[in-house]
């Protein structure tokens, strides 16, 4: 049964927080942990869990901000789960974090934890929803008031991040393929498979491959073991083909092998797709190639604040996806939420966020995209391109006129193909660009007066975006630039960038409380920041009142002595 938290709003009289020296109680309560409690405990909306327990009277649940905050804290410190539980139980400053003021208070034991993150994980499963990610936007929103952060502007990058699966090679997942599906079997069945079976149960799949040296003789096996899995699907079909293992080496069979008239061949190497599976615990993680480098698992993309004006920066969204999905695709995906929760006008990206679609996707929105590189061919600097031409848009973004670098204003009309420009003909013929044949610009047919220069939507979004890029390229400090120390944030506490976790959900609840937890750190910095300036300011007003009274004490001191210590002439 469902019950809100609310006993920390009424602190104990006595407790061991209560019991500290003034001094350090103080500092605890400056501390990150003090800010954690206010700006991240305080603002949960638990309510919003309620569904993940039963309506029935029953026994209440462990306060659900506690288990949320347990999680932001392990994704904050890369602790696992034996560690978070030893410093809830033992770690003051993380029990004052999560409302807690007295080591007595709280007490669960840590399976709760695991029960409370498959209830998410089946929720999401049937509603859709990451309740953790919903949590991170609502908290995120309510900062962003709180603290006057301004959102128009906000920059956005992405990660590669690898989840906890072995770098296994083909051979390996084949003959770990056999190994699982044996286990699956009855134990008749595994008496009538136990022929073929037998050579590949022999100590675990990574004992195997050690044994098999050099590429002839790894595509001889795992020619063998395709023709093993082919004969083990086959046969088990019947009896279990709504077993979830069965249909996971099924999936895997049908990626690397093919059968052609009952003959089983291995895939070549390069046949495989990115979205193939790269282990056969964690179903959605991909393949990637950047430069030289291969990655295995996910992406995370990122957006973040970035006008200079805002006293903090905060992180507004977190995305995950397989890693073979396109950085374009993630801002398209993204978009519409940052501009529900946020009042998003301006975004600055690199080059990998830049395509038709997302011109089309931002046009609508009303939104500029800053590059600070555009893929494809740079085009001409001979020759004049659309990128060259100032437009007068109208309130949709639709072009109501042009200006060419010669000055020359024309109107441009709407066309089945997208846009026709109307310049002047005169005006063409004596520019030099037209004589050099360096403008696009045509004599139109129907009047021989007037020239015109016929362009796409596609060809218009794109200068635009290539203007701006350009107009980015001079300023003095790039927005974006900040954003590469957020990355490296969000996954500093995971070694080589590699969660403890599996599957595109948990990567997901991860990531946003890591997220989450560089808000509160940076809220943290900002909020000390202000009581170091408050202190020196202080400081500042008080040592002139400090030196006027220790002069007038000197002098008052000097006057006294003089005073008893002038010579009696009467003596």
């Amino acid at each position: 049964m469902y019950k809100a938290n609310k006993k920390h709003l009424q602190p104990l009289l006595i407790s061991n927080v209560n019991d500290l020296p003034d001094k350090h109680r103080k500092r605890l309560e400056e501390s990150w942990a003090g800010v954690f409690y206010q700006e991240f405990f305080c603002r949960m909306e638990e309510g919003a869990f309620a569904g993940l327990y039963a309506a029935t009277p029953s026994r209440p649940n462990t306060a659900v901000n506690v288990l949320v905050g347990l999680e932001a804290l392990k994704a904050n410190f890369g602790w696992s789960d034996e560690e978070l539980y030893d410093h809830f139980v033992f770690d003051v400053q993380v029990r004052y974090a999560l409302g807690y003021r007295d080591l007595k208070e709280g007490e669960f034991d840590l399976r709760t934890l695991y029960n409370f993150r498959r209830r998410l994980s089946e929720y999401n499963l049937e509603k859709g929803k990451n309740l953790l990610q919903e949590a991170f936007a609502r908290i995120t929103d309510q900062q962003i008031i709180a603290f006057k952060v301004r959102t128009e502007q906000q920059r956005m990058d992405s990660t590669q991040i690898a989840s906890n699966i072995l770098d296994a090679t083909r051979l390996e997942l084949a003959v770990e393929a056999i190994q699982r599906l044996q286990r699956l079997l009855r134990e008749t069945d595994q008496a009538k498979y136990a022929e073929v079976l037998t050579p590949y149960l022999k100590g675990d799949a990574g004992q195997f491959v050690y044994r098999i040296k050099g590429k002839q003789d790894t595509a001889e096996h795992l020619l063998a073991v395709g023709k093993v899995l082919s004969h083990l699907l086959d046969g088990m079909e019947a009896d279990y083909q709504n077993e979830a293992v069965y249909q996971v080496m099924k999936r895997f069979f049908a990626e690397n092998y093919q059968v052609s008239e009952s003959k089983v061949e291995a895939k070549d190497p390069k046949e495989l797709v990115s979205g193939s599976l790269q282990s056969l615990d964690d179903l959605e993680a991909s393949f990637r190639q950047k430069g030289n480098r291969f990655y295995k698992g996910y992406v995370t993309n990122v957006s973040e604040t970035c006008d200079p004006q805002n006293p903090v920066q905060l992180i507004t969204q977190v995305q995950v996806a397989p890693n073979n999905v396109e950085d374009a695709d993630l801002l398209i995906e993204g978009l519409a939420d940052l501009q529900e929760r946020t009042d998003l006008k301006t975004l600055y990206t690199d080059g990998g966020y830049g395509s038709p679609d997302v011109d089309e996707a931002l046009n609508q929105a009303k939104v500029d995209l800053y590059q600070t590189a555009i893929r494809g061919k740079a085009p001409s600097t001979e020759k004049l391109n659309l990128a060259d031409l100032i437009f007068e848009l109208d309130e949709n973004g639709k072009p109501l006129s042009v200006t060419c670098p010669q000055q020359q204003r024309g109107s441009v009309e709407a066309s089945p193909s997208g846009y026709i420009a109307f310049l002047d003909g005169a005006l063409c013929r004596a520019c030099p660009f037209f004589a050099d044949q360096r403008c696009r610009a045509r004599r139109f047919k129907p009047d021989r007066n007037r020239f015109n220069w016929a362009f796409s939507q596609k060809e218009f979004l794109w200068a635009q975006r290539r203007k701006r890029f350009l107009q980015l390229k001079l300023r003095v400090t790039n927005p974006r630039t900040a954003v590469e120390a957020t990355m490296r944030s969000v996954k500093h506490a995971f070694p080589a960038s590699k969660l403890p976790v599996r599957g595109r959900f948990r990567i997901a609840c991860m990531m946003s409380l890591a997220a989450a937890m560089i808000n509160i750190r940076r809220i943290h910095a900002y909020l000390s920041e202000i009581k170091q300036k408050t202190a020196s300011e202080n400081v500042e007003v008080a040592t002139p009142m400090l030196t006027l009274s220790s002069t007038f004490r000197s002098f008052w001191s000097l006057s006294l002595f003089s005073l008893f210590s002038k010579p009696c002439f009467s003596c």
